[in-house]
């Protein structure tokens, strides 16, 4: 791949990466659907690291599979384009870059959701949204590593006709 073609896959990344923070802000903040229109008049946490989860799974049956799928591995999924287009739009291209920064974001969108009382602050949400940003850096780094493999095999075929 030319240098031409790269900046414009970066470009569009970055792009991508803004469209992207932005459906997540309202997704996560301000959404009716996700229940964000109203203010609750106390504090809503949870401290305790697996409690959320554990609750939903075993709840499945009266909560029903769509809360448990929401809540369990909406937050993986939500995140997961977080770690594929950060690489593409920042300099941090590295594993822990992508920890570090999902985990950082989703700490700040709990913050947000506690002291604004539009939502829970759950260490549960903070660990899962951290796996789906991860799994998206994971992804990325896979084909950025197919694009590589392609791109060597494509010179090295150009240079042997050469």
């Amino acid at each position: 791949m030319n240098a031409k073609n790269r900046k414009r896959i970066r470009v569009i990344g970055k792009i991508l990466f803004v469209f992207y923070i932005a459906f997540l802000v309202y997704f996560l903040l301000l959404s009716d659907w996700y229940g964000r229109t109203g203010v609750m008049q106390e504090y809503r946490y949870n401290l305790v690291l697996f409690r959320e989860i554990k609750r939903f799974w075993e709840y499945r049956e009266q909560l029903g599979m769509f809360a448990m799928f929401t809540n369990l591995f909406g937050n993986v999924l939500i995140f997961m384009p977080f770690g594929f287009f950060m690489p593409m739009a920042s300099r941090h291209r590295s594993f822990f870059s992508a920890l570090f920064y999902s985990f950082g974001l989703s700490l700040c969108v709990e913050t947000f959701q506690l002291v604004t009382k539009v939502g829970s602050f759950d260490v549960d949400d903070l660990l899962l949204n951290t796996i789906g940003g991860v799994l998206g850096y994971i992804i990325f780094a896979i084909c950025a590593a197919v694009r590589r493999r392609y791109d060597h095999k494509k010179k090295a075929k150009r240079q042997r006709r050469k």
